[in-house]
């Protein structure tokens, strides 16, 4: 199968399947911004609670944090984003269609048409200019310069600028991580590949405070848990690979930086960075604020620094992508072809189908009683009746839900349901009371 066409199978099955939706579709849409549906809210929760979990709960050196989206117009003055963070972008005088001045070739303007079939007339592009990629809005009841503010462009900021309450209210010890999930927002002149580059879109990072000296030792450390817990989610070792900068392009931060690229239909692409910040952040906070940042050693009141962090950044709607990507495959079973979402159980929207062979005989009333206990249990399920027992598996492999419970006669004589493997099409039976743990154990075990 040719790449771009699978992009658009893919795209085409999470909008029918109701993963991602265009944002405003029915005016027309508004680009580069997406919705997740039901299928795709419970994927994106469960990379959430996935990611969380990995670096918070079961770490006893990282803590949580959620920042506020809207901060002191200073912070983003310390960080570098009011000065530097822009594009070189060009416009076209004709068709007045925009674009980074570091991409464009040559590109043809719908607005000049040549007079030679097959032929086109390049755009007439204006002189670079930067452009700032934060989106501005205004607190207060006026509009004016001394009341701008920022959607941040990333959560980073939020850990910097916390890390000292973080630090005196857990009485943590250098070193140690703060951890938050949340939205960030980028005036994207280029975005696309579906939910890959979006101009709103959910930051998954942790800010790992160290002494100086130890960073590069951490830096290796978070390198190698950041990837054992991609390939924990099932993701295809083959489809992921390390790609380090070169010191020509590194950050103006950065010591040592490393992104984790997936191979994607549309090529291979950074989803996570891991990065060795230095004390840039920390630093450009005290000069800005007055306030020290530095950590005071309990047991050596003399020994006092300011960290080096080493920090891991991963989107959510990428790696949402990753998941989808990796697990969408087609396959031919008995001489019919089936289109299967093999998503790892534990990221599955859907945990179980719960799907009665017949409308009669008291079937329907057993799986709506199955479909309630597991729902009860905090399995999430879904019960469905409707058309071919065939048809309904089908439905449900191309949801990605890896496992499918069949109440048929003899469900009703013994108590017992045909579990359905997605992935391997393997069937058994197991009596009702056993569902629940049989569930649990697979998500959990795998």
């Amino acid at each position: 199968m040719a790449e771009p066409e699978l992009m658009d199978k893919l795209v085409s099955l999470c909008k029918r399947r109701g993963f991602v939706f265009q944002s405003s579709e029915i005016y027309g849409g508004t680009g580069s911004v997406w919705d997740y549906g039901p299928l795709g809210v419970e994927l994106q929760r469960n990379v959430k609670d996935a990611w969380w979990r990995a670096m918070v709960h079961e770490r006893d050196d990282i803590e949580g944090l959620d920042a506020a989206i809207l901060m002191h117009p200073r912070v983003w003055e310390a960080s570098g984003h009011v000065a530097g963070f822009s594009d070189p972008l060009v416009d076209c005088r004709a068709c007045k269609a925009r674009f980074r001045a570091d991409q464009i070739h040559d590109v043809p303007c719908p607005q000049k048409p040549s007079m030679h079939p097959g032929e086109h007339t390049a755009c007439d592009l204006t002189e670079p200019r930067q452009f700032n990629l934060m989106f501005k809005t205004f607190m207060g009841a006026v509009e004016e310069d001394a009341s701008v503010v920022y959607l941040r462009p990333e959560t980073a900021q939020g850990s910097y600028v916390n890390f000292l309450n973080v630090l005196n209210s857990t009485r943590q010890r250098i070193p140690f991580g703060i951890a938050q999930i949340g939205k960030a927002f980028r005036n994207e002149i280029t975005p696309g590949n579906f939910i890959f580059r979006t101009r709103e879109f959910e930051q998954m990072e942790m800010q790992f405070f160290v002494e100086p000296g130890s960073d590069d030792e951490w830096f290796e450390y978070w390198k190698a848990k950041r990837m054992e817990w991609l390939l924990s989610l099932g993701i295809g070792e083959e489809n992921l690979r390390f790609q380090e900068h070169g010191p020509d392009e590194l950050a103006h931060y950065a010591k040592a930086a490393v992104d984790i690229q997936y191979r994607f239909p549309f090529g291979w692409q950074e989803f996570e960075g891991v990065h060795n910040r230095t004390d840039f952040d920390l630093r450009r906070h005290q000069e800005y604020s007055g306030r020290k940042l530095e950590y005071v050693d309990p047991m050596d009141r003399e020994k006092r620094f300011v960290p080096f962090v080493v920090e891991t950044a991963i989107g959510v709607g990428r790696t949402v992508l990753v998941a989808l990507a990796d697990a969408y495959t087609e396959e031919e079973i008995g001489g019919e072809k089936r289109v299967v979402m093999k998503l790892h159980p534990r990221l599955a929207p859907v945990k179980a189908a719960v799907l009665p062979l017949v409308k009669k005989d008291g079937m329907p009333e057993l799986a709506e009683r199955l479909h309630q206990t597991l729902r009860d249990a905090g399995v999430p399920s879904f019960h469905d009746d409707s058309g071919s027992i065939g048809r309904r598996y089908r439905r449900q492999d191309e949801a990605g839900t890896p496992f499918a419970l069949t109440v048929d006669g003899q469900s009703m004589e013994d108590g017992t349901v045909t579990v359905r493997e997605r992935d391997t099409l393997r069937q058994e039976r197991i009596g009702v009371e056993h569902v629940v743990p049989w569930i649990r154990e697979r998500i959990q075990g795998t």
